[in-house]
């Protein structure tokens, strides 16, 4: 029988997958049709997410995706000829040729990978409500707190800044001929509404619990850009970006709302595009149920949105997670390309579950697709890409091809190594604390601002270039009615990135708050954005 090297099992325009009666092939213009990845615990989900990834870096198309285990980590690695391995190439008629892919490891709290940042602008107060689990009485006081911040040329980078804004909104009353550096501010707040001191203490106590979570290192400095996920190597193929998020899991609110957080970003920052020959990114999110667990219905219809909608801007989204049941059916529908393990159907959630993934499949006559799902063994699975116009395959029996490179994680001495090789060495590693609005509300207090003679030249503070980002801001608009950055905006917070991400160190570092600060005074405007940081047209 005449045997394929494994490394150039896929074609130009299809990754290969595995093999049953049929060959599985996802096609790449496709690829943007999203796509599900379940089953069971140990049924085989992340070998399978290894193979697709493998297969979009190898045609060029970068890849982010979560690792929860550390199992994935082994992509970066050259694979091993192990036994079982050369059996199932030889059962594909394949020759196994051992590979690796170029790879750069990110970490929200910095320890096995590069910082991921976002500013609290960046994230807005729906995303920050749901990170917080607060009530509506509670969110309509933070989206208050995030509309002062805009009006008042507040810039919200990190938790302290957040903090401090809070703390400056709550009522208070000034005694006989004192002078409160912070009425405006007050005031200002108090036109949206009766923001009281017991809510305002309740938010500052949810902001506690996720600061000893670890979250204060993700809000802040130098923050993620976006084309840092959109690169290929030298040999022209995809990065693959992988978020280490073992201890991310501790906190899975947090793991979910960045994710969604990033899925918005992309969406936002994006241009429209339509269907390429292949996806810009492809997006792997593991332990995805985790996203529409308790969420309210707003948001679930804002993902849905999203998700929807993603696929213009080119990037293809893929939930990974046990049971088809865990995605919301008005999602479910917008995932194309199917991969089913194994699952156990011992209780009627099970059952349901069973019954759930076979009636998503287009049914094949030579198969009792429910029956099947049942008894798959490891590293088989039920498959259904999409084909010609879109419209799904018959569902097939395959086993599922074995990856190319290393199965299993990496090693400490390894993931060094590659952080140490990295194309972002040095650009997010060390945190920039900017003049923001806990600086700006300091120097309010300690009468700085006031003095007639202060180079802050008003309020706002941030001398001429505060000025320069206010009238940039003015130019522009702030384009409110449309719930979505303005030019202005999106220039200043552009201005604000590059500036941040070089300055650092003595004289220059001083230099790099002021700039970062003032031009970043538009950013408060994102407040104005809505659900999921404003990414929708209306």
């Amino acid at each position: 029988m005449a045997t394929t090297e494994l490394k150039s099992g896929d074609t130009d325009d299809k990754i290969f997958i595995g093999k049953g009666d049929q060959q599985a092939w996802l096609t790449l213009a496709l690829g943007n049709r999203h796509g599900l990845v379940t089953g069971a615990t140990g049924t085989g989900k992340t070998v399978s997410l290894q193979v697709m990834a493998e297969g979009f870096a190898r045609a060029g198309v970068p890849v982010f995706a979560a690792d929860i285990k550390g199992d994935l980590s082994g992509i970066a690695e050259v694979g091993e000829a192990k036994d079982f391995i050369l059996k199932r190439a030889k059962e594909m008629a394949l020759t196994f040729q051992p590979d690796q892919f170029s790879t750069v490891f990110w970490d929200v709290f910095g320890e096995q990978g590069h910082p991921v940042r976002a500013t609290v602008s960046e994230m807005g107060p729906l995303l920050l409500a749901r990170l917080l689990d607060l009530n509506d009485v509670q969110e309509g006081v933070l989206n208050v707190a995030f509309r002062v911040a805009d009006e008042n040329g507040l810039t919200l980078l990190d938790m302290k800044d957040l903090r401090s804004l809070l703390d400056a909104i709550v009522p208070m009353t000034a005694k006989k001929d004192e002078v409160d550096p912070l009425a405006d501010v007050r005031k200002s707040a108090g036109s949206f509404g009766n923001v009281t001191k017991a809510t305002i203490g309740t938010i500052q106590r949810q902001l506690l619990v996720l600061e000893n979570q670890g979250a204060d290192k993700f809000f802040g400095e130098p923050a993620l850009e976006l084309k840092d996920f959109l690169k290929t190597d030298r040999d022209g193929r995809g990065m693959v970006n992988i978020l280490v998020a073992d201890k991310l899991m501790s906190s899975p609110r947090l793991y979910a709302t960045f994710l969604l957080w990033l899925l918005s970003e992309l969406f936002e920052e994006l241009p429209e595009v339509g269907d390429l020959p292949k996806p810009k990114l492809v997006f792997f999110f593991d332990e995805a149920h985790l996203l529409f667990n308790d969420a309210p219905k707003a948001l679930l219809d804002k993902i849905e949105q999203v998700v929807r909608l993603i696929r213009s801007k080119g990037i293809g989204v893929y939930f990974v997670t046990q049971n088809p049941i865990d995605v919301p059916d008005r999602v479910l529908a917008q995932l194309g390309n199917r991969v089913q393990h194994a699952l156990r159907a011992f209780t009627p959630r099970d059952q349901k579950a069973v019954q759930a993934a076979a009636q998503t499949f287009r049914a094949n006559p030579k198969l009792d697709t429910a029956t099947v799902i049942t008894e798959l063994g490891k590293g088989e699975a039920l498959v259904s890409f999409l084909e010609g116009n879109g419209t799904p395959a018959m569902v097939e029996r395959i086993m599922v091809r074995p990856p190319t490179a290393r199965i299993g994680p990496i090693t400490p001495e390894e993931r060094k190594a590659i952080m140490n090789a990295s194309p972002v060495k040095g650009k997010y590693d060390t945190a920039i604390d900017s003049e923001s609005a806990y600086e700006m509300l300091q120097k309010r207090v300690a009468g700085a601002a006031a003095a007639p003679t202060d180079a802050g030249g008003g309020a706002g503070g941030g001398g001429l270039l505060g000025q320069l980002g206010a009238i940039v801001g003015t130019i522009f608009g702030t384009n409110t009615g449309r719930n979505r950055l303005s030019t202005g905006q999106v220039i200043a917070r552009s201005v604000t990135r590059s500036v941040t991400n070089k300055v650092v160190g003595g004289v220059v570092a001083n230099i790099g708050k002021q700039v970062g600060g003032s031009l970043g005074s538009s950013i408060g405007r994102e407040i104005v954005r809505g659900a999921l940081g404003g990414i929708l047209k209306r």
